[in-house]
């Protein structure tokens, strides 16, 4: 049976759960998204991935700033939903929105909850070294992720997988396990078991310093760090290379061997020491320039062996 869906998030993460949803024939009624952002040099306003898709499948799309009037709610009811569906929206839905349509509002959140509850689930699981997450259907609450769960699927985090490949393989299989979930509620037999009160994390927001690299910390944690910001923000080192301190982002990097004074370049081919062990460099990127090898980048700035990197 199909449902009256109103589609609610933002970015990439969330085109495919639509076009799932689209794709097992519910009735997609409305399209909530961020407003349109200014983007790019000439800072011209960008409508967002979802917005996009939208509007290629013909859909109403709504921006609004709030969510919190009665207005905002008036509108959201007269769309007269079976289920509102949440990916990655970017604003939280007041207890007249989640309580509007008839079976509730169910939000896919890339994490096995209640572990990375917040805002960068994907991101936080790796630079704390996790071996495994995966994503979850939830119905949601006013509550920041505390919903029953309803369905989750697994997924192991490779040594070396990084934000952004992770991000594609959950993007994937969350777009599927919510149409399992649609399928399941359609018929009435969707179940949800409430979250238990132990092992809550939170996936706080990113800021600015948490992308800085501290040498002095093992070289575990200091991979773990650098692929849990590639490809963005990036993990970043700053050096002198003669005009002063400048930022080097790490987008790629393994472990290595060696040891020294945390923030060494131990040899020419990437390896750094930390505060305990070392990695290796593999691809960089300076600022206002492309990713190189690690090779190409030393070929540039002209250093070798003992120079020192903060």
């Amino acid at each position: 049976m199909s449902l009256r869906v109103v589609f609610m998030g933002t970015p990439d993460f969330a085109v495919p759960t639509l076009s799932e949803i689209v794709g097992q024939g519910h009735d997609v009624v409305a399209v909530y998204t961020r407003a349109p952002a200014a983007a790019g040099r000439g800072m011209e306003l960008k409508p967002s991935p979802v917005h996009r898709m939208a509007d290629r499948f013909g859909f109403p799309v709504l921006t609004p700033k709030t969510l919190r009037t009665e207005e905002a709610t008036e509108i959201f009811r007269s769309h007269d939903a079976d289920v509102a569906v949440v990916v990655a929206y970017g604003m939280l839905l007041p207890k007249a929105i989640l309580e509007a349509p008839e079976l509730g509002c169910l939000n896919l959140h890339a994490s096995l909850l209640p572990r990375w509850r917040g805002a960068a689930p994907i991101q936080r699981a790796i630079m704390a070294g996790d071996g495994e997450t995966g994503v979850a259907v939830m119905k949601m609450e006013e509550g920041l992720d505390t919903g029953p769960v309803a369905m989750v699927e697994r997924v192991t985090i490779a040594p070396d997988m990084n934000a952004g490949e992770l991000h594609d393989r959950l993007m994937v299989l969350g777009a599927d396990l919510m149409v399992r979930a649609l399928a399941a509620l359609s018929r009435g037999g969707l179940g949800f078991t409430p979250q238990p009160e132990e092992g809550v994390t939170y996936a706080h927001k990113l800021k600015n310093e948490d992308a800085r690299i501290d040498w002095s910390t093992p070289a575990q944690a200091v991979h773990d760090h650098i692929r849990g910001l590639s490809p963005f923000p990036g993990a970043y080192f700053t050096a002198d290379f003669g005009k002063g301190p400048e930022r080097v982002k790490v987008l790629r990097a393994t472990l290595g061997k060696g040891s020294g004074l945390p923030g060494t370049l131990i040899d020419s081919d990437g390896t750094i020491s930390c505060g305990e062990g070392a990695i290796r460099l593999i691809q960089v990127q300076r600022a206002g320039k492309g990713p190189v090898a690690f090779e190409e980048f030393l070929r540039g700035v002209r250093i070798g062996p003992g120079a020192q990197f903060a």
